[in-house]
């Protein structure tokens, strides 16, 4: 695993432009054209395989927290484990998520979190890197990226047809995001490839009927399957959260991904598979653990409200998270590596699950071991 210096195409923010990927100067500096990442098949090959043994961990906790009804200390009330319940035990339709994975090329991938219910950075990983690997040559011909996503969403969606038949998919997010409006709008156009009869809706264009508690859109017309980039537990506490359930809409991603995706369940899956190379010890409650320590809300993105120690320091984000509790993970500080300006740059792997198995992954780096929302996102190779 190496990080190396590649020369930018002359047009690539056009080149980018073209593609639909409209934010890759957010911030002023988002993409890296100028440098990649370069694994070996095998190193590649133990990401994948830790991908997919995670996933498999990932449903057997869920399986476990069902058969126990141990909600109340992952900070889950009754309303929404019982739609977690239905969802799982009839297999609800799941499309995709992303496990944050830190990995140096020779030891195994250890798991951060697995972002299952509202995962981004799919545009750029599924589509923007493997443009950019067909452009490049030099000493990149004849490389390989590991990146089937758009492959494989086609699959997922093509599978959603035929229990859709001739109804509207319809997708929706918060459209003032232009990172989650891109995200929604290429999944629509995936879909659409598929065969689906697709819409986009604003989530705040959504409507109830009271008469029959029925969720619509801007026409009136009830919404039987949304597709919704908007995170569950937001979803619960909006004032209609509460007819969800009633209403028979389908959501995607179904509630029990809200499950996954609740960093107290780190904890849960330490218990149930203790030592597991692709792990790293957790414990809902601090004294448990020892040495250096990070400290996640059980609900949080982009890197916040995290505090992490590393050798005698503590690095910490602000945010607006953490009412529901807090989960201690054993820490295990990101590979450092140096960017093409001389500077330390920290890298972790988002590998990506669509359907139920790994399908490609991504890679963003920071300034510092938290990777945050003004990480950078760098492409991949492999020879």
């Amino acid at each position: 695993m190496r990080r190396i210096a590649v020369t930018p195409r002359p047009d690539w923010q056009d080149e980018m432009a073209r593609i639909g990927f409209n934010y890759h100067s957010i911030d002023g500096n988002y993409w890296q054209e100028d440098a990649c990442y370069v694994f070996t098949e095998g190193q590649i090959d133990l990401i994948e395989d830790a991908t997919n043994a995670l996933h498999q961990m990932y449903v057997q906790a869920v399986a476990h927290v069902v058969k126990t009804g141990d909600y109340e200390r992952l900070g889950i009330d009754d309303a929404i484990a019982k739609q977690i319940e239905d969802s799982f035990r009839t297999q609800a339709v799941s499309l995709y998520g992303r496990f944050d994975l830190c990995f140096d090329g020779f030891n195994p991938p250890k798991l951060y979190e697995y972002n299952a219910d509202t995962p981004t950075a799919l545009f750029e990983a599924s589509v923007a890197q493997w443009y950019w690997l067909q452009a490049q040559g030099g000493i990149l011909s004849g490389a390989d990226q590991f990146n089937s996503i758009h492959e494989r969403l086609l699959v997922e969606f093509g599978a959603l047809k035929s229990t859709i038949n001739q109804d509207t998919l319809y997708l929706t997010a918060v459209s003032n995001s232009m990172e989650d409006l891109t995200t929604t709008q290429y999944l629509q156009d995936v879909a659409i490839q598929a065969g689906l009869k697709t819409e986009y809706i604003d989530i705040g264009s959504i409507g109830y009927r009271a008469r029959d508690g029925q969720f619509t859109d801007l026409q009136d017309r009830v919404i039987h399957n949304l597709f919704k980039l908007y995170p569950w537990e937001w979803l619960m506490a909006e004032d209609f959260g509460k007819y969800i359930a009633s209403s028979g809409i389908r959501l995607i991603e179904p509630a029990y991904k809200l499950l996954m995706s609740n960093k107290a369940l780190l904890a849960v899956l330490w218990e149930l598979f203790p030592n597991h190379p692709n792990l790293l010890p957790a414990s809902l409650t601090a004294a448990d653990m020892t040495g250096n320590v990070v400290k996640k809300p059980f609900y949080s993105r982009e890197g916040a409200n995290i505090s992490l120690t590393h050798a005698n320091q503590t690095l910490s984000t602000h945010g607006q998270y953490g009412q529901e509790g807090y989960v201690y993970q054993a820490s295990s500080p990101l590979p450092k590596f140096s960017n093409n300006q001389g500077q330390d740059v920290f890298a972790v792997i988002g590998s990506w699950i669509v359907g139920h198995s790994a399908a490609g992954i991504g890679i963003r780096e920071d300034s510092t071991l938290i990777t945050k929302d003004t990480s950078l996102f760098v492409p991949h190779a492999f020879i």
